[in-house]
């Protein structure tokens, strides 16, 4: 057995709804922090074994497979201090409010060891919580990677505690502005779908049923301006899932502007606006349209009302003032 490689296998057996994956997805999905060509040398050195047998890792695996694995030991946890430059809004000795830009990913995960907002809070704070784990010190909430907008830090763990409370309890106000495509019908409207994990995209979330995985979800929007193929909205999640903002709108017709993930476009370009194809050279936005502008919640410890607001980002404001220059239609009183 290679050296590098663990000294005692997990092992466990396969239920009956992964029956036909292969090997190498399987395991890859019961263990994102490694890569998939971490996972394909795994098996080539011999140190997966199914039923006590080697195998390759084209293998579809079945109800009832005893599986022992030999993995890698992960890279050092520890967290290094990085000068990444943060906006911050307000900070007491409890917690800290930071208005992240996008493409700055929150915390340390497979793919993004470094250079995550993490590794920022760790060089420009002397104390964070420890309550979400040594990965994610101070992360009370998240946003996605390419999400801008605004985050509460936790500097205690007490008050980290009490902030999640109020998350769970649904009493912090979060408001988000998005640009879909598709001139959006209603005014306002309230999405109610269960979101739970992807069938077959395990980096994507998806409209599903509760025995299926599915947890409750909702959002209100309310359309502030339209244009001609798009809409400005103004969203408020009363629930957290991941990718919530995204999934609903997209399930409802109106997926986000230049969300790769779920509209498969990663850019606008002016072309998409103004309709000449001489514009097409011209990026308008390259990351998903969306920001949390807005938070609203209760100081854990002083219970003072905080309100913060953050302004919509350059490129987004350039992707509003484009769509604005070829014409808006039927603006929200």
């Amino acid at each position: 057995m290679p050296p590098e490689l663990s000294k005692t296998p997990s092992v466990f057996e396969v239920k009956a709804r992964m029956t036909g994956k292969r090997i190498d997805a399987y395991l890859a999905s019961r263990y994102p922090d490694y890569s998939r060509s971490v996972i394909q040398k795994v098996i080539d050195a011999d140190a997966v074994l199914i039923n006590g047998k080697v195998v390759k890792a084209s293998y579809r695996v079945r109800e009832g497979d005893e599986i022992s694995v030999w993995l890698p030991e992960l890279a050092s946890d520890e967290i290094l201090p990085e000068d990444i430059p943060l906006s911050i809004l307000y900070e007491d000795e409890w917690l800290t409010v930071v208005d992240k830009p996008p493409g700055l990913v929150t915390h340390p995960a497979k793919g993004h060891w470094s250079g995550t907002l993490v590794n920022a809070l760790q060089f420009h704070f002397d104390t964070l919580s420890t309550v979400s784990g040594e990965q994610r010190p101070g992360v009370v909430h998240r946003l996605d990677r390419d999400t801008s907008g605004l985050m509460i830090v936790a500097k205690e763990d007490s008050a980290h505690r009490l902030l999640a409370r109020q998350f769970e309890q649904r009493t912090i106000q979060k408001e988000y502005l998005a640009i879909v495509q598709g001139e959006i019908e209603r005014d306002s409207d309230y999405i109610e779908k269960f979101i739970g994990p992807h069938p077959t995209h395990r980096e994507k979330t998806a409209i599903r049923r509760a025995e299926d995985g599915g947890k409750p979800a909702s959002t209100y929007y309310e359309t502030i301006e339209r244009f001609r193929g798009f809409s400005l909205v103004r969203c408020l999640p009363r629930t957290g899932r991941t990718h919530q903002i995204r999934v609903h709108m997209l399930h409802i017709g109106y997926p986000i502007v230049a969300d790769k993930l779920y509209s498969g476009r990663d850019r606008l370009t002016l072309a998409d606006v103004s309709g000449r194809p001489a514009d097409s050279e011209i990026t308008l936005i390259d990351r998903q349209a969306l920001h949390a502008r807005r938070i609203r919640f209760e100081h854990p410890v002083t219970n003072a009302p905080l309100d913060f607001t953050s302004p919509v980002p350059e490129d987004m404001n350039r992707v509003i003032a484009a769509l604005r220059d070829r014409g808006r239609k039927n603006d929200h009183p």
